[in-house]
């Protein structure tokens, strides 16, 4: 389904839902993409970011600025997920406003090796994670990536993060108190 949305804001937007109605040249930029990622291949990302890139996402302390530290982080992210596998939801979602691409997608993935930083220990549970990439398209290319999903509800698929109610989240909550109380003296 192809639906044109015309807000108040004044501006029009194409969201498609399904692939039959993506462009073909977006729905091809989206396959290699994902065939990037799948396969951790880094020179296959670079074909499709431009070399001033800004890479924004939440699992990173800072934005990524050249092709080769998303390289870097590709494989960081590939050294704690080696099983690492993205896909789109059914059906694909993508909306395009300009040069500006919104792409719906959904990862998995088994963490086996440490996550950089800070350096959190394997804990061999998978994560699933829907999310959504605001693309700033440029000659082709993705000129500007920003990721958007639930960093806390990725810790604590992985136990990073207590479980919502539990023991250890009360623990935590005491923890923090106790640092606000001294902070604040």
């Amino acid at each position: 389904m192809r639906t044109a949305l015309r807000g108040d804001y004044g501006c029009a937007m194409v969201v498609s839902t399904g692939s039959a109605n993506v462009p073909a040249e977006l729905g091809e930029f989206t396959a290699r993409y994902k065939a990037a990622w799948n396969a951790c291949d880094t020179s296959a990302i670079a074909e499709l970011i431009t070399e001033d890139i800004v890479w924004a996402d939440p699992a990173m302390a800072q934005p990524a600025r050249s092709v080769a530290e998303v390289q870097e982080f590709m494989r960081v992210s590939f050294r704690a997920f080696p099983d690492l596998h993205f896909g789109e939801p059914d059906p694909p979602a993508i909306a395009v406003e300009g040069d500006v691409v919104f792409w719906a997608w959904n990862m998995q993935g088994t963490h086996r090796g440490p996550l950089e930083p800070p350096g959190f220990a394997p804990t061999g549970l998978r994560m699933y994670v829907d999310g959504v990439d605001q693309w700033t398209m440029r000659d082709g290319r993705i000129a500007l990536y920003r990721a958007f999903y639930d960093l806390n509800d990725l810790a604590r698929q992985l136990g990073i993060v207590p479980a919502a109610g539990s023991t250890a989240e009360r623990g935590m909550v005491a923890l923090q108190r106790l640092q606000a109380r001294l902070t604040r003296r």
